[in-house]
This record gives structure tokens, C-alpha cells and sequence, in this order.
């Protein structure tokens, strides 16, 4: 039996349960990947991406031993969706003003007289 490629899909998060290989995905239930932001809805700086990372990292750590099922990856999924929105809120992050619909999906955009 072939493996089978489990998903979770956000707004901005997509986590397969497989490894990219060559541009592909295969699946492999035992790794998780990561698809930050597919829409470019924000722009994205070094530390923004490293803080999502780390606390991706940090969310399969604390599942370890758990099954990769739709449940855990839904939850891992929602919290890094909370991730997003507190560098959002904080003024880290920005949206894209060239991204194809701008929908303040995490809320209207920070400036710094609000901030």
C-alpha cells in the first residue's frame, strides 16, 4: 500500500505529511513540511520567516510521538495561523500591497499611529 499524503490548509499554512524532493512532495508519514504564505498575501522579512519556523519546529517537538493525523495537523496548522497574526499585529509583518486580492484576512493593516 502507498503511502498516503495527508494535508492541512489555512489561509496561510499548508503542512503535508511528506518531504520535497526535486520540487515534488512524497509523501512520508513520518515528516512534516511546511508551505508558508502560498498567496504572498505578506511580506515576508528573514526574522518573520525564522520566528514561523522556529515555532513550527517547536509545535512538532511538543506532537512528538503523537500520530500525524488531520486533527494534530489542524491544530499545528491554527496555532501558526496565531503566529502570523501577533507579528501582524505587532508590526512585523505587512500585507503585499501587489498581492492578487487584498483581504485583511488577519485584520486591517497596523500603522504606526495605532501601533
Amino acid at each position: 500500500m502507498a503511502d498516503t499524503l495527508l494535508k492541512s490548509t489555512t489561509r496561510h499554512v499548508r503542512l503535508f505529511t511528506a518531504r520535497v524532493n526535486d520540487g515534488r512532495l512524497i509523501p512520508d508519514p513520518s515528516q512534516l513540511t511546511l508551505d508558508l504564505d502560498p498567496d504572498n498575501e505578506f511580506l515576508w522579512n528573514e526574522s518573520c520567516v525564522q520566528t514561523v519556523q522556529e515555532r513550527f519546529r517547536e509545535l512538532v517537538d511538543a506532537h512528538a510521538g503523537q500520530p500525524l493525523n488531520d486533527y494534530n495537523l489542524r491544530r499545528i496548522g491554527s496555532e501558526l495561523e496565531g503566529t502570523i497574526r501577533q507579528l501582524l499585529q505587532a508590526g512585523q509583518l505587512s500585507y503585499n500591497p501587489d498581492c492578487r486580492v487584498l483581504n485583511y484576512s488577519m485584520g486591517l493593516p497596523r500603522t504606526p499611529e495605532l501601533l
